[in-house]
């Protein structure tokens, strides 16, 4: 341990650690605008800057170690003076838009600000001027927001390995842009959102289809379906103040209602549906030779990853829809068949804590006879959005339950929204469908947590299958990569784009704060064992949607409305 000072008081720091680790182990609070925890410090924005007595100038406290007799001062007069400059400096080539800016209330850059008292603009001249990109379906780009902090890039590179984006241009021409500064439409970007979590301003932002959802609830001749996924229920809440994890799921259900919604559905119902249809692929690829071992296929941004980068391995992918899309099309063809309503008139509105939903429902794959699947993708920032511009209070509302029978679902569909969550949903169902019993401990411990990657090895009637679970895409390229140098112990793989899995879209309230991500997923686990159903294949509601309609899991109808085909993409590098 080192001894240092900290404004006045002694403390003791651990050998490696930085000034600003240490700083804020004491509870003292240094800001920050380029720093992200857990990966490896730039010093670029300045904003971190403390004094330590006997040095000549200011430190970067993100990036200079913690040494022995330290005495640092974290708001001398200096330090402040430092940080505001470095705050007007960033104003003087910002637009003024505040009231009309997606993250107003929500911007680092304004609360700094704030903070600092900045009130008068003590530089002044022409602003950078740059085209917004509008070409995405998930992610929108306005670089005249942009404090080139590099939070964007450092993410999609280092975290999910994808690299769509990079610094181009050098001083005052520099700005962040994909390959030949082409839209993201045509580049790289898997649509994950990451980006948009980490961004301090409103550079990036979800493309909102707000306005296409309220005109259909206005619209007198279309029926307005809501579905919402597993994980929303447990994060929406934090946009209305309450605790972390707190579980909102009937209250959501009635304020969608009081929308407009003529029906409410629980994606968890169709994530059941899917482990019924993936469990069961599983099972016909290890009896019959298939290809192994099986990658899922419920996250949009890893399908949209493997067709770019590793598209010789999409045969290991499971040919199964998402639980969205599975949804948009149970509603669009029994929901609509049994109701005697047209399919061209419902307005399908998927709930989701991900940007990429919105590109998967976009897909041309994801249509039949020209009718979507999903109509429009909400985020839950855009759902809590949506309350707050009709005045709603959740904490004001009674709950209600979801409709049936799209409403009805187990725990182990409810779990899909956690990193693991969809491989310990497919033992348990996979262990039934192959010995006929149920799973003794339902727990699958070993495939649960935060943590990147995470192997396991089930047995189940004679048979050593082996399991692996990976979330972030620089998780998933370092098996895939194993894979192709001929690893052959694996037999099933869970894909999750962000890390952490579905509580940690890019959808989500806006934080990549690993302890709001664990509480999250706690209160997952806790639904899971507070509940009777815990296993997909236990869902009565499944099984009546194929005694009555599908026939059976992998027959020809369900093949025809729940299972797709990806292909080799090119990327623009």
């Amino acid at each position: 341990m080192l001894n240092i000072e900290i404004n006045g008081k002694p403390f003791e720091a651990k050998e490696g650690e930085t000034i600003l680790e240490a700083v804020r182990r004491a509870g003292f609070e240094v800001p920050t605008l380029c720093y992200i925890k857990d990966l490896a410090p730039t010093g670029a924005c300045r904003m971190c800057v403390v004094e330590v007595e006997g040095m000549p100038g200011l430190v970067p406290s993100c990036s200079y170690p913690a040494a022995n007799g330290m005495k640092i001062h974290t708001h001398s007069a200096r330090a402040v003076r430092a940080r505001k400059t470095v705050i007007e400096l960033l104003l003087a080539d910002h637009p003024n838009d505040c009231l009309y800016c997606s993250r107003n209330n929500q911007c680092e850059l304004q609360s700094l600000a704030a903070d600092l008292g900045v009130r008068d603009e003590r530089y002044a001249g022409a602003k950078s001027s740059y085209k917004q990109d509008l070409s995405s379906p998930s992610i929108l780009r306005d670089s005249n927001k942009c404090i080139l902090c590099g939070k964007c890039v450092r993410v999609c590179e280092e975290v999910q390995g994808v690299a769509a984006i990079d610094f181009i241009g050098r001083g005052s021409r520099a700005h962040i842009g994909t390959a030949f500064d082409e839209g993201l439409n045509v580049s790289s970007c898997i649509n994950c959102g990451q980006c948009i979590l980490v961004c301090p301003t409103g550079a990036l932002t979800e493309r909102t289809y707000i306005k296409e959802v309220v005109a259909a609830l206005n619209d007198p001749e279309m029926i307005v379906v809501a579905s919402h996924a597993p994980a929303v229920s447990v994060s929406l809440g934090e946009e209305f103040g309450l605790p972390v994890g707190t579980d909102v799921d009937g209250v959501m259900v009635a304020a969608l209602r009081q929308l407009g919604f003529e029906y409410v559905f629980d994606t968890s119902f169709t994530a059941d549906l899917t482990i019924m249809e993936e469990g069961s692929e599983l099972v016909q690829r290890v009896s019959t030779g298939g290809v192994l071992p099986m990658l899922t296929s419920c996250s949009p941004g890893w399908i949209k990853f493997i067709e770019e980068f590793y598209p010789d391995l999409l045969p290991n992918v499971s040919t199964c829809k998402s639980p969205q899309q599975m949804m948009g099309a149970i509603i669009k063809s029994f929901f609509a068949e049994r109701m005697k309503i047209d399919p061209k008139k419902i307005f399908s509105v998927s709930i989701m804590p991900c940007t990429a939903k919105k590109f998967e429902a976009a897909r041309p794959e994801m249509m039949h006879h020209d009718v979507p699947d999903i109509d429009a993708v909400l985020t839950t920032r855009e759902l809590a959005l949506l309350f707050r511009m009709r005045g709603m209070d959740l904490q004001a509302v009674t709950p209600e339950t979801a409709d049936t029978p799209f409403g009805e679902r187990t725990t182990a569909g409810k779990i899909f929204g956690a990193s693991g969550g969809v491989m310990e949903a497919a033992i348990r169902s996979a262990f039934f469908l192959i010995t006929g019993k149920e799973l003794g401990d339902l727990n699958v411990e070993a495939v649960r947590g935060l943590e990147g990657r995470k192997e396991a090895r089930v047995q189940i009637d004679g048979l050593d299958v082996g399991v692996a679970v990976v979330s972030g895409l620089t998780n998933a390229a370092k098996l895939l990569d194993e894979i192709r140098a001929g690893r052959s112990d694996l037999h099933f793989i869970e894909v999750m784009t962000c890390p952490g899995g579905c509580i940690a879209g890019g959808g989500q309230p806006l934080s990549t704060n690993k302890d709001k991500i664990r509480e999250r997923m706690k209160a997952l686990y806790r639904i899971d064992s507070n509940e009777a159903k815990r296993t997909s294949h236990s869902n009565e509601w499944v099984q009546r949607l194929y005694k009555e309609y599908l026939g059976q899991p992998l027959g020809e109808k369900s093949h025809h409305l729940l299972h797709t085909h990806y292909a080799e993409r090119e990327v623009l590098l």
